[in-house]
């Protein structure tokens, strides 16, 4: 899974279960709130005035390994 800021915030931790420190670590406690599974990241992020790319950057480093 490629992710993006368009990607669902459900689908990302549906593929990614430990993901969720991920969001925990940027202050978004996404796997207890009820709009996660329809709401991409980038609409998150602006909710909690999180910056997007660097939420995205602790998911491919989460996900794929650091560069």
């Amino acid at each position: 899974m490629v992710v993006t800021k368009y990607s669902l915030i459900g689908a990302v931790l549906q593929a990614y279960p430990s993901a969720e420190k991920c969001f925990n670590e940027m202050g978004m406690h996404c796997v207890s709130c009820h709009m996660s599974p329809r709401e991409t990241l980038e609409q998150a992020c602006r909710v909690h005035s999180c910056d997007v790319d660097e939420l995205i950057r602790k998911l491919d480093e989460h996900i794929n390994g650091p560069v």
